[in-house]
């Protein structure tokens, strides 16, 4: 059937990554509608379901690294083995963001003596809510309270902009958070 297709490049990098590009995506697919094509797509939705912490898409690529690692050991085809794993690596990259989402959330930190008036704001004009920690700075001894809040992508640029506003030393650090669940984020 295939034997008539022309090779559209014969650079192993190339193919690596594209190759990777187009398997990650029918991967993604195919784990979007909870299906498999059998082999360690059939055994990393096993695994996954046992283990409900683990993604189905990281376990494909946990599984891929080990088939490569052992040809690469046993049949010393390194290069093969290195090239091949350009192409785990997008394809893990290629299902995370189809199958699970490009739907990450932000983790913000806030240290400022003004972080009352910063929860007020963040509150009144983005609808979030916010949590006071009690914690010490170490860096000159002393008891403050950090503010912790969880938001969107877009919703951190705005905090940023009214912690600065409010408090142009506050001090700020920023996470990305897999997932978030209850008010305003994912239902369960």
């Amino acid at each position: 059937m295939f034997v008539n297709v022309k090779i559209i490049t014969e650079d192993k990098l190339l193919a690596s990554i594209y190759g990777g590009l187009v398997v990650g995506v029918g991967n993604a697919i195919i784990l979007r509608n909870n299906a498999s094509t059998g082999g360690t797509e059939l055994l990393s939705n096993i695994i996954s379901r046992i283990f409900p912490t683990l993604k189905t898409g990281k376990m494909l690529v946990i599984l891929d690294i080990i088939i490569v690692g052992v040809n690469m050991v046993l049949l010393k085809q390194i290069e093969i083995g290195l090239y091949s794993a350009i192409s785990i690596y997008i394809i893990g990259k290629i299902i995370e963001v189809i199958a699970e989402g490009t739907n990450y959330t932000k983790m913000i930190f806030i240290v400022s003596d003004s972080y009352e008036q910063i929860s007020k704001e963040i509150s009144n004009n983005l609808g979030r809510g916010s949590t006071a920690i009690y914690a010490k700075g170490m860096y000159k001894n002393e008891e403050k309270m950090v503010l912790w809040c969880v938001a969107s992508k877009n919703e951190i640029i705005k905090i940023r902009q009214i912690a600065s506003k409010i408090d142009k030393n506050s001090f700020m650090t920023i996470f990305n958070a897999r997932e978030a669940y209850g008010l305003g984020f994912k239902e369960e």
